[in-house]
């Protein structure tokens, strides 16, 4: 009996150089990847994102052997990317993060403020 041979392209969606999706979901491959390379099981990862099927899993895993070179670099620049993200929230956030921020202050020191 043949069997159709496997397209991995098939599961994903390339959106940009440094975009690419797992087909039908948002998730992109770094997720699935930053988890698996760090030694979390593709069950565990099919249960974190209920979105993904255990297939799409061990498609991106797959994916990933089957194009490692090229796949690390692509880490690396999410990587770094995300790291440049995080220092920029940090500097400027947003006017609903400030306000939960002063919030949070309130919250640490509620009594200060109150006169007797």
């Amino acid at each position: 009996m043949n069997t159709p041979a496997m397209n991995l392209n098939d599961y994903f969606d390339v959106v940009g150089d440094d975009d690419i999706r797992i087909k039908g979901t948002r998730v992109g491959i770094e997720t699935v990847l930053e988890d698996y390379l760090n030694a979390v099981s593709p069950e565990e990862i099919a249960v974190r994102y209920p979105t993904l099927t255990l297939e799409q899993v061990y498609a991106t895993i797959t994916y990933y052997f089957h194009n490692e070179k090229e796949i690390d670099h692509y880490l690396e620049r999410w990587r770094q990317y995300a790291d440049s993200a995080w220092k920029e929230q940090v500097r400027n956030p947003s006017p609903t993060v400030k306000r939960l921020q002063e919030m949070k202050r309130l919250r640490q020191t509620p009594y200060e403020n109150v006169s007797i």
